[in-house]
């Protein structure tokens, strides 16, 4: 009796993303369709970029070529450097700064948008090396940034963004939408 009690709560217990971290969407990113991101914000005002599931690039079986952080010939997000209790140094970012571009190897390209203001904290460099951890574990290892908000605009950041209920009614608008096209 105690072993199915165990395996009913273990079941139940909640992702450690879902625990600790609050999910906003922002859909159709610069107006491409389905281009959506996920932005996960701790309590501690960190906000992780990762691709929100309903990307082109998780869905269709698609498969990475190459993810690039050179933004242009004078910024990559590569060189980023931080430092300090409060972190310093970091590029600021706005809302639609590109963070990299990702090149599936059907030749379709996608470039990742920050989403938020904020500091650049770091890239996941593991992407690189790995960029199947993007299509496995998007939410977690896959993650594309890390930004840390201005402590004033921590709060409002969020405005602009999609609560995960909000975000649910965009995709199933989305779905009736494409059902109803002959």
């Amino acid at each position: 009796m105690d072993s199915v009690e165990e395996r009913d709560t273990e079941i139940k217990a909640p992702s450690v993303i879902d625990r600790y971290y609050t999910r906003w969407y922002r859909a159709d990113m610069k107006g491409k369709p389905c281009e959506d991101h996920c932005i996960l914000q701790h309590s501690n005002r960190i906000c992780v970029v990762t691709l929100a599931e309903t990307h082109p690039i998780l869905q269709d079986g698609r498969t990475i070529k190459s993810i690039n952080y050179q933004i242009s010939n004078g910024c990559s997000r590569l060189k980023n450097k931080v430092f300090g209790k409060s972190k310093r140094g970091g590029q600021f970012l706005t809302d639609f700064a590109p963070l990299c571009r990702i090149t599936c190897t059907d030749e379709s390209e996608y470039t990742i948008y920050s989403c938020i203001r904020g500091r650049l904290l770091e890239v996941n460099e593991n992407i690189l090396e790995r960029p199947a951890l993007l299509l496995e574990k998007p939410s977690t290892e896959g993650y594309i940034a890390v930004i840390l908000p201005k402590f004033e605009e921590s709060k409002s950041i969020t405005e602009n963004l999609l609560s995960r209920e909000e975000f649910e009614r965009v995709v199933s608008k989305r779905s009736v939408a494409v059902q109803s096209q002959p």
